[in-house]
This record gives C-alpha cells, sequence and structure tokens, in this order.
C-alpha cells in the first residue's frame, strides 16, 4: 500500500453527494474490473459493453491497459513494482469516477491477486461497489489470438516480465463474474454482465 508523503492535507467535502449525483444519473456508480490474460478478450468486452449500457442511457466509462499506459502511467513499466504502481492509481481513479456515479469498466491484465484485492478493499472502505470479473482464456487460446502480436515477440525474448510466459497470473479466486471467453459468444458475456446490474440494483430494467 503506499505510504502517505504528503502532510498537513486534508480532504475537503463538498455539498453534493454520491447519492446525489446517482439520482442525477439515475444509476450507481461501480467499478467493473475486468482482470484475465493478454487477448483473454478484456478490452473487447468492455467496448461492447460501453455500447451496450449507452443504448440503454447509462453513463460509463472504459479505462484501458495500453491507455492509461500512454498518459496518467506513461512513467511506468512492468516490473512487480511498476505493475502494482499501476493497479494502485487506476484503483484510485476508478474510485473518482464511481463518486461522480459513472459505471466505470477497468481493463487491467492486473496480475497480482493482491494488487486487486486492495483495490477491492479501497472501494469497499468507502462503501463503493467493486464487481470483480474474470475474463477467462486459456494461455494456448490466448496466445492463438495475439491480436497485438506480444505473444510471439515474449516467446522470442523480445518482451520481458510478459503475464503468463515468464510472469505470473494469479487468477481471482471468487469473482463475481467469470466469463469464459473461449466458449462463450461476446453478445452472451454482455448478457450476463447486464443482468448482474440489473439484478445488484446498479441499473435499471
Amino acid at each position: 500500500m503506499a505510504e502517505q508523503k504528503a502532510t498537513n492535507v486534508h480532504w475537503h467535502h463538498g455539498q453534493i453527494t454520491t447519492e446525489d449525483r446517482n439520482r442525477l444519473l439515475n444509476q450507481k456508480g461501480a467499478t467493473l474490473w475486468f482482470t484475465g490474460l493478454s487477448g483473454s478478450g478484456k478490452s473487447t468486452i468492455a467496448v461492447a459493453l460501453e455500447e451496450a449500457l449507452f443504448e440503454r442511457g447509462k453513463l460509463s466509462y472504459r479505462l484501458d491497459g495500453d491507455n492509461i499506459r500512454m498518459g496518467i502511467n506513461k512513467n511506468l513499466g512492468f516490473s512487480d513494482e511498476d505493475r502494482t504502481e499501476n493497479i494502485r492509481r487506476i484503483g484510485e481513479v476508478s474510485k473518482l469516477f464511481v463518486d461522480a456515479g459513472i459505471i466505470t469498466l477497468s481493463s487491467f491484465i492486473s496480475p497480482f491477486r493482491e494488487d486487486r484485492d486492495q483495490v477491492r478493499r479501497l472501494h469497499e472502505e468507502s462503501n463503493m461497489p467493486f464487481i470483480e470479473i474474470f475474463v477467462d482464456c486459456s494461455l494456448s487460446e490466448a496466445e492463438n489470438r495475439d491480436p497485438k502480436g506480444l505473444y510471439v515477440k515474449a516467446r522470442a525474448g523480445e518482451i520481458k516480465n510478459f503475464t503468463g510466459i515468464d510472469s505470473p497470473y494469479e487468477a481471482p479466486e471468487k469473482p463475481e463474474i467469470h466469463l469464459h471467453t473461449d466458449t462463450t459468444p461476446l453478445d452472451q458475456e454482455v448478457a450476463i454482465i447486464i443482468d448482474y446490474l440489473v439484478q445488484h440494483g446498479l441499473i435499471s430494467e
């Protein structure tokens, strides 16, 4: 967990609450955390889900691994320490989006269980919904897809610390949603997530 270095700082509360913003948007903010191997389908599902939510009149926003590393986390690499800091920062950003009432679609390999659990705790401490979605895909299928050609480079030794090859992936033990992307169609995966959001009162029918 990151150490608080700045001193003499205090949280400044406003007059408008999270509940006020939820009523304004007619939805409840929540973080949907997509975790899985590179090529498992995290971003593909998040994009399709964002479209489905938009069609329902619901406000969501995608935080994608590559996109974030081109901006707020551009100074981080792929060492274990940098991966942990990458997820910590995204956890904090996701929490801010949830506070704004937005359904946040966070798509990150996030290979270490403790890092994901820390983001969960961060949300739970503020009574904010955190939904872990395990985008489960076999390594062989992910390598077969290899949309960015990263596995080929990793196998050739051109990329170091690549998850699933020379860096571990720790699968979720009790995710709220478990998707099997090598056997389930995309539209059915989106429907599973939408049903979960409806059943748990985060969006309306």
